[in-house]
């Protein structure tokens, strides 16, 4: 009787071994899948991150034309190139040739 005893705790011991075994093997695996998609998901992120990059310098050089143009506004010259194309205007000691259409 001693031996069932004994065979039956030694199958027992081996399937709590196996037991841990595949508990260990499932945890190592979905800690492996979960790292896989985290360093896709990682590298998406950089992507992003290298256009919005790409984005921002674009914005600020745009910003900076945009303020040169404001200060050329202000001159004196942008004045009168205004004044000229789009109003018609010359100063009074200025002569005006224009071509003729034949």
């Amino acid at each position: 009787m001693k031996a069932k005893t004994r065979r039956a705790g030694q199958r027992r011991a081996r399937l709590i071994v196996w037991g841990i075994m595949l508990i260990v093997l499932a945890v190592f695996s979905v800690t492996t899948i979960a790292g896989i998609h985290l360093k896709q998901k990682n590298q998406m992120y950089q992507a992003k991150e290298e256009a919005l990059q790409e984005e921002i310098a674009k914005e600020e050089a745009r910003a900076a034309e945009i303020e040169e143009f404001e200060a050329y506004t202000q001159t004196k010259k942008y004045v009168e190139e205004v004044a000229k194309d789009k109003l018609g205007l010359v100063y009074e000691d200025e002569i005006i040739f224009k071509a003729s259409n034949k």
